[in-house]
This record gives C-alpha cells, structure tokens and sequence, in this order.
C-alpha cells in the first residue's frame, strides 16, 4: 500500500501554524517571523513534503523552469566538447538557484517560429542562449519573446542595441596567440578562422590581424570550427604556402586536425611548423600528440555568468539594464609551440 503523499495541511498540523504560513514559507512568501520559519522548515523536512509546482507558480508568478538554446543540429553539439562545458556550467548554476533546465534544439530556421512560440507562452521564467549565427533570425526572435533573456557571445544584429550577453575577450586572446608565435621568431603564421557568421569568429581573426595587419591572403584559410576542416583547411594552406612555419587555429579542435595533417605530411612540430589553438578544452588540447598551445577561456564560468546575469534580470527588473560580461583569456603554453 502506498504511503499518503504529505499535504500542506500535514505539515501546517506538524509546525503548529497555519495553512497560510506554511504557504508562504515554502513559495518564498514574505511576512512570516523567523522562528515560525524555522519550525515550518524542520517540519517539511521530517515530512519529506514537496511543494506543488502549480501552486508555487500562482504565488511567485514563476515557472521555476528556464529555456537553454543552443543554436547549432544535435550532431555539432555532441561532437564539440565546447557545448557539454558550457551546458554544465549552466546546468550547475541553474540548480544551485533551484532552477529547471529545458533544453531546446535548433536543427534548421524551421525550428525558429516553434521556439519564439514557446518562450512567448508562458512556459519559462527566461531564456538562455548561444552559437548564435548571425545570418538567422533567432536572436531577434528571442528578443521579441518577451522573456528576460541573456545570449552567450557577443550577437552581432544586436551588439548596438546593448543586449545582455557573456562572451570572453576573442579578439585579445588572438592578439596573444599570434603575438606568441611573433615573438618565437615565426614570420609565415596562417590563420585557420571559424564560420564568419559567428562573432567568435569573426573577433578572432580580427586578433589576428592586428598583430600581422599587412598578412598575406594566402595565409589565410576558412574552417567551421570542426576537427575535420581544421585538417583539410590545413593542407590546404601547405598546398598554397609551403614555406609557412606557424598557424593559429581559431578553435581546439581546427588545431587538433591541423596537427594531424602536418604530422601526415612528415612535418616536425613545432620545429617546422608551430600550432595556437583557442579554447583550452581539456583532453583536446592537453591530449593531442604534441600538446597543444592554445588560448584559455573558462568555459564553464561563462555558463554560470550568463545564468547568474539572467537571475538579475528576473530578481530585480527594476533595474534590468543591458549588462553583459568579457571574460578573460590567458595563453597556456605546451609543445605544440
């Protein structure tokens, strides 16, 4: 037989107060004196009571739950460890504040009308979002909805109007990868750039140009950010400038398959070539054959900024400006150069 479910009214019998105290405890209600606090939550506890979401909901006008969207096909996502990092630390910052996660996915632009349908519906308390592309209309979507929101990197349609975002500093950590290589005596550095849809991008191959202004197009060569372009936009830039002696991939993973062309091709590491990579992102950079040099950016911390500015919006909306945050980068060097 199974156990009754503990009521309110169960735990209201066991603290000796009322219903109404009780509720107000439990739904984050004010006016209650701290030592009847206290009794109604030892109550709850030895109870083993969970509040009723639906009712919370009547009291505090919150869903409790808060849209993740990530803005790339299921098979990016679970292919690039840079998404499970960042879903991680918003996962852990969102539970920390007694928060659901639903996560919403992006295979197409067909998906963009459902997921603007559904943040204007009620379901959510706020949106999170990131890997905007610029050539889309869901970062306008998303700000339309009507949610408190905050986007992860610098959305290029709305960087005038003052969104909230979380980003790292892309382009000064470029700055510092290419000036490493610069400083190391290297003269023929390629650049392998992510999508040029996406800010990150587009900030990092800025970095690099601002060290190497007057760089030879050559050395220059697009990616998408996968492991896969990184080894094919490589043997690209040997085919065309074989006397290249560096090359600074946009992403971790553009540089482990840059790595992999170059030892294909007899070439020494770094003695003939040296390889920067961006992102830090453990066993990708640590474990490639050599190690790789690459640009830190606290993956994970950026999670929990951007769940931590979202609270701020929906605690005090009051005050709810356009806040956003850069995030800084540090070179960590290994073998690869």
């Amino acid at each position: 037989m199974m156990t009754p479910r503990p009521t309110l009214e169960g735990v209201a019998a066991r603290a000796g107060v009322s219903r109404a105290t009780v509720s107000r405890v439990v739904n984050g209600g004010s006016g209650v004196r701290q030592p009847l606090i206290e009794r109604v939550r030892k109550a709850v506890e030895e109870l083993g009571y969970v509040p009723n979401q639906a009712a919370r909901s009547l009291v505090t006008q919150r869903t409790g739950a808060v849209a993740v969207i990530i803005a790339e096909p299921e098979f990016r996502v679970f292919s690039d460890p840079f998404f499970e990092r960042h879903v991680r630390g918003i996962s852990r910052e969102l539970s920390a504040n007694d928060l659901q996660l639903v996560l919403l996915w992006v295979e197409g632009e067909s998906d963009h009308d459902r997921i603007a349908r559904y943040l204007s519906g009620g379901h959510v308390d706020g949106a999170l979002a990131f890997s905007l592309h610029s050539d889309d209309r869901l970062a306008q979507l998303i700000a339309h909805s009507r949610v408190p929101y905050v986007f992860g990197g610098r959305p290029a349609a709305f960087s005038s109007l003052g969104t909230p975002y979380v980003d790292c500093d892309n382009r000064g950590g470029a700055r510092a990868a290419v000036s490493h290589l610069v400083s190391a005596g290297r003269s023929r550095i390629a650049h392998i750039a992510g999508p040029s849809d996406q800010t990150s991008a587009v900030d990092r191959a800025a970095g690099y140009h601002d060290v190497l202004v007057e760089a030879d197009p050559e050395l220059l060569q697009k990616g998408d950010f996968t492991e896969e372009s990184g080894a094919r936009s490589m043997a690209a830039l040997l085919d065309r400038c074989p006397g290249l002696d560096a090359v600074f991939a946009a992403n971790d993973l553009m540089a482990r398959g840059a790595l992999r062309t170059l030892l294909e091709r007899g070439l020494r590491i770094p003695d003939d070539v040296a390889v920067v990579g961006f992102d830090d992102m453990g066993d990708v950079a640590s474990g490639a054959v050599p190690a790789l040099t690459t640009v830190r950016q606290d993956i994970e911390g950026m999670g929990r900024l951007m769940v931590r500015l979202l609270m701020r919006r929906l605690d005090h909306p009051e005050q709810a400006g356009a806040d956003s945050v850069i995030t800084p980068t540090v070179l960590v060097q290994r073998q690869s150069s």
